[in-house]
């Protein structure tokens, strides 16, 4: 499998190390069993002759013509932390080239893969509308606003489609390599998995922080504000538009238009969360904490938190 890997200005430190860090064990565990070529070419391209890392590291790169033709190109993230910062980056001149590159590369079948923030290079060269994916979990919001036409779920790990895959935030990177590493040998994607300590993780949503998602707009703060201080009573959305001073439609709208759920939805992201630091605190058995935040019984709140962490109370309890 022939991989390009784009290296640009500011890219994620992490996120190149951690893929190349997989390519490479994964190429020496394949040599250790007797295989005389190695499964995986890895490229680092540029379209500059010059690169510096996020933290101001120079990476020795390739150029990125001319190339043969890979089977994979890789995005790594930019860091980029707010919105206005993100626009400002993908209006460079070198990530417009790299657009090209990619609308080139995919035009010829080659398959593109991005992770975290490179999900939005990917999605400026329209590759992804009228597609699933996902994105970083902190910067959904935008995402979903900038690009309507993508079916983005944050809560997503990995999605793959047709045209390649996306992962989500950060170490999100490592998932990613080892999705393409799995796609050559599971075998050897497990291997490189338990060396590098990296499970396997197919949801974001035990990473999400509902506060930083409801930031993204000054209606949906205000329902947050709203949700903390009613956790134990039940939610109606009549009366949370109400207090709020909007119709129910509105603030239906907005939800499914920042946060990509309904409020009753986000409601219960919210108890989660809530009750989720109650157990791990320690100090309330489940049956309180089901109260807390307004469950009839323990019961149901384990279900849930099966259901929306895959965890169990003990298992929480067992992260202090």
């Amino acid at each position: 499998m022939r991989i390009l890997i784009l290296a640009y200005d500011d890219v994620f430190d992490t996120g190149l190390a951690a893929v190349l860090d997989a390519f490479s064990l994964a190429n020496k565990f394949s040599k250790r069993e007797g295989r005389s070529t190695e499964p995986f070419k890895t490229s680092v391209v540029g379209v500059r002759a010059k690169v510096r890392s996020g933290l101001g590291f120079q990476i020795p790169i390739q150029s990125v013509q001319p190339t043969p033709k890979p089977d994979w190109v890789i995005l790594p993230a930019i860091v980029a932390g707010a919105p206005a910062q993100l626009v400002e980056a993908l209006g460079r001149r070198d990530l417009q080239e790299v657009r090209e590159h990619v609308l080139a590369w995919a035009a010829k079948g080659t398959k593109v893969a991005a992770a975290c923030i490179g999900t939005f290079i990917l999605a400026e060269a329209g590759l992804l509308d009228e597609r699933e994916a996902t994105t970083t979990w902190w910067l959904a919001p935008f995402f979903r606003q900038r690009y309507p036409k993508v079916l983005v779920d944050e809560t997503r790990m990995l999605v793959p489609t047709d045209v390649g895959v996306t992962a989500g935030a950060a170490m999100g990177h490592m998932d990613l390599a080892l999705w393409l590493i799995r796609q050559s040998s599971p075998d050897l994607a497990s291997m490189v998995a338990r060396y590098l300590l990296a499970d396997v993780r197919s949801s974001q949503i035990p990473y999400i922080v509902p506060s930083h998602l409801a930031q993204a707009d000054p209606l949906i703060q205000r329902f947050e504000r709203w949700a903390r201080a009613n956790l134990k009573h039940g939610f109606s959305l009549q009366d949370v538009a109400k207090s709020l001073a909007v119709g129910p439609r509105t603030l239906q709208r907005r939800c499914n238009d920042v946060l990509g759920k309904s409020p009753l939805e986000f409601f219960q992201d919210l108890r989660v969360e809530r009750a989720r630091t109650l157990i791990a605190e320690g100090d309330l058995d489940i049956e309180h904490v089901a109260a807390e935040v307004g469950y009839i019984d323990g019961a149901t709140l384990r279900a849930l938190l099966r259901q929306r962490l895959g965890r169990s109370v003990r298992e929480l309890r067992s992260d202090l």
